[in-house]
């Protein structure tokens, strides 16, 4: 197959561009540094600044991840029209090139979140469940779904992947938490009760190559383990993984003062359980925290 990746040079990204090319597949990587994607991706990866370069070159798959990273700093006004751009205005690029090609591929899968949900406070969630909440993480994940799903108008197959916390060695939310608990500084957030649906990088990569060959699968699926646990719960696992304390509680006052209308992100959470993708037959490799914290951390 020839696939082509948007946010290729990601977290995920990169892991799917090795997946991939073990598995002798040819990729297409459309970056905003073209330059870097074989470093970071693979020497055999194409890296293209412009999705005109392709021509008409058969594409048998498109995986759209792009997006800049959402919790790395306050929301702004520039920092919301950032995030909003890299997402659906890139997206709203993709669907019309893909309207002008002659040939278009079977299959789009396009990243979400599981904010999508909003706060979904004790409700369990499915992605049969609406919207619980309005914030502007639920706005931008809507948006961005509605924009990929365009594509289905030309015929194209659309999956919706609406990721949890992903557990890796190689970067994400994980990495940020590693110094506070090494140095003995990490504990809940806030009360400690909202949910935190994770998974391990591992599951996130065959669940998106499942879902790229799977033709009976369409429409949004949550991307996380089958157990969802609260914060204080993967404080204390993790802890006990890295052999630290954790007990120093982050105060909500003080996550709001700092991170102003981003600290939701934090002091929120989503019940969310993989329903869809567990009957379309996936089968996840880490369903416990303390198992897949414990694979991951070998390797930090």
């Amino acid at each position: 197959m020839h696939i082509l990746l948007t946010g290729g040079t990601g977290l995920i990204g990169r892991q799917l561009c090795r997946h991939w090319l073990a598995q002798g597949h040819r990729l297409s990587v459309w970056s905003r540094r073209p330059e870097q994607v074989a470093r970071l991706c693979g020497a055999q990866v194409k890296g293209i600044a412009l999705l005109e370069e392709l021509g008409q070159e058969r594409i048998d798959a498109v995986v759209n991840l792009a997006g800049a990273p959402i919790a790395d700093r306050p929301w702004t006004r520039k920092r919301k029209a950032l995030l909003w751009s890299s997402r659906i205005t890139l997206t709203e690029t993709l669907v019309a090139w893909l309207e002008s090609r002659e040939q278009r591929p079977s299959v789009l899968v396009s990243g979400s979140a599981v904010g999508w949900y909003g706060d979904g406070g004790e409700r369990e969630l499915t992605e049969d469940s609406p919207p619980v909440s309005e914030d502007f993480a639920s706005h931008l994940c809507i948006a961005w779904e509605e924009t990929a799903q365009r594509a289905q108008a030309l015929g194209i197959r659309v999956v919706l992947v609406r990721t949890g916390l992903v557990l890796a060695a190689e970067g994400g939310f994980l990495s940020r938490l590693l110094l506070p608990f090494k140095l003995a500084l990490g504990g809940p957030i806030g009360n400690g009760r909202q949910w935190m649906p994770w998974i391990h990088i591992k599951d996130q990569i065959a669940l998106i190559d499942f879902l790229v060959h799977e033709n009976a699968t369409s429409g949004p699926y949550n991307a996380c383990a089958p157990h969802p646990v609260r914060n204080a719960d993967f404080a204390r696992t993790l802890g006990s993984v890295l052999h630290r304390p954790a007990f120093m509680p982050m105060p909500a006052f003080v996550l709001r003062v700092l991170l102003g209308e981003m600290s939701g992100l934090l002091l929120g959470g989503q019940r969310a359980m993989p329903a869809r993708l567990q009957a379309a037959g996936f089968t996840f490799q880490f369903t416990d925290l303390r198992a897949a914290l414990d694979d991951v951390a070998a390797r930090l």
